[in-house]
């Protein structure tokens, strides 16, 4: 049990809260109450916020971008160095990589991921005996650690729009059709766990033809959908060049669009696409700390949220994982593009509980999960907070976190289960012992 002095609940703010768990799911929530013997006492209670899209391996090579080459430096040389990198690694070390990332998520304060996996096959091409193989390492990861699991397997047919033959680089990633659905079918099958789900993923649509989209969407229906789209302006530009249409144009034009689908970036729009977009209610998937690290640009975020758009977090590339950096950075990027405060904040509002509500909304409705909040009935996914210097109005708590640095999360419950005690993870020692091994084998 826990005692918190202070939680938030879908009513709002509460001092005093004791909450209650059974089964992975909390069991009661008694406001105004008094600890008890042997509950966990901690200072402020929140719901773990939904990570919505993550490729895990990438982790194993942050930070090992960032030497300047000749010319302009992008997303697509960076993408050179991940490709070298994922033909590198072996089943073993993408389950040590996902372990590694699935520990710093959850001492992040994220109790759910959503894992666009794109990595299939041996690092010749060949499929595994068994074409779930990297999938069940995704899956024994989450497990290991604790995180929920929406797993996303991606397919991925094409190198660009034409369509173009794929480059030596992607050939982990291949498949046809008829075999993509076979390895959705068997990762339906490997879920253990009553929290994890299985979506998939169209990698973008320079990697799947239109005429795959629409054999994807009649073989696997009433699934989540998640793809990337419009993140960069070659992206854009190139799509124009093959279906006369920008790519969020072409796409709300071409498929009935709705609160299945997740559009991850979706960076590159036009005031008529962001209207659209939010209004089909599909999950705009922001990854603002990526999205800065490689130059993709700003999303539309403020006339998105206006027009009642949902939007997610995620960590993608992984280069950072914090919670509190991907809602900070998603705000100050419209601050300096518009030279402006609080941009993202309703008038009167906090500016961070406004980005953690909506993510959380909107995280839960991509990932196929119920809406994290303390309530009875809802899964037991839960990160408290030092209180720091937190002073002034309740939502303040959130406001430090995500743009002062003096509160952050120190315990965390995934399930109902603590798997962060003090700022680490239970695990963390023996999984980064690994993940060090991993990167000295690989990089060194």
């Amino acid at each position: 049990m826990i005692f918190a002095d202070k939680a938030l609940l879908p009513t709002g703010w509460a001092d005093n809260v004791r909450i209650e768990m059974s089964e992975g799911l909390v069991s009661a929530v008694q406001a105004d109450a008094a600890s008890q013997s042997g509950d966990t006492r901690v200072s402020a209670l929140v719901p773990g916020m939904p990570n919505v899209h993550s490729h895990a391996f990438q982790r194993g090579h942050a930070g090992l971008t960032e030497i300047r080459g000749a010319g302009r430096e992008s997303f697509w040389t960076w993408r050179e160095m991940m490709y070298r990198f994922a033909l590198s690694v072996s089943p073993e070390d993408v389950a040590t990589l996902a372990e590694m990332a699935y520990v710093e998520m959850l001492e992040a304060g994220y109790t759910r991921v959503g894992e666009f996996h794109y990595l299939h096959h041996a690092p010749n091409g060949e499929p595994y005996d068994n074409p779930a193989e990297l999938s069940d390492r995704i899956f024994s990861a989450a497990e290991q650690t604790g995180i929920a699991l929406t797993h996303l397997p991606v397919f991925y047919a094409h190198g660009g729009f034409g369509p173009k033959a794929p480059a030596n680089g992607q050939r982990r990633f291949l498949n046809s059709v008829d075999r993509f659905v076979d390895l959705v079918e068997r990762c339906d099958a490997r879920k253990t766990r009553p929290q994890d789900r299985v979506g998939f993923a169209p990698h973008s649509l320079r990697a799947a033809s239109h005429e795959e989209l629409n054999q994807l969407r009649e073989a696997l229906p009433n699934r989540k959908l998640h793809i990337h789209i419009a993140e960069q302006v070659q992206e854009v530009e190139d799509c124009l060049t093959f279906y006369g249409r920008r790519p969020v144009d072409w796409l709300l034009d071409t498929f009935e669009v709705n609160e299945d689908w997740c559009l991850i970036h979706a960076t590159h729009m036009t005031e008529v696409e962001t209207q659209g977009v939010a209004a089909s209610k599909a999950v705009a998937g922001l990854c603002p700390v990526t999205e800065a690290n490689l130059g993709d640009g700003l999303f539309p975020a403020p006339d998105f949220l206006e027009a009642n758009g949902r939007i997610a977090i995620g960590t993608d590339s992984n280069v950072r994982i914090d919670v509190a950096e991907e809602l900070c950075i998603l705000e100050y990027g419209q601050r300096l593009q518009s030279r402006a405060r609080n941009v993202l904040a309703r008038e009167g509002g906090s500016t961070g509980r406004r980005l953690f509500d909506a993510t959380l909304s909107g995280g839960a409705q991509a990932l196929d999960a119920p809406v994290p909040q303390i309530a009875p009935g809802a899964p037991a996914d839960l990160v408290a907070l030092t209180e720091g210097l937190a002073l002034g109005h309740d939502d303040a708590l959130l406001d430090c976190w995500i743009f002062g640095r003096n509160v952050e999360p120190s315990d965390v419950w995934a399930a109902g289960v603590q798997v962060v005690r003090s700022g680490r993870h239970i695990c963390r020692d023996a999984v980064q012992a690994r993940f060090l091994a991993v990167l000295h084998r690989v990089l060194c």
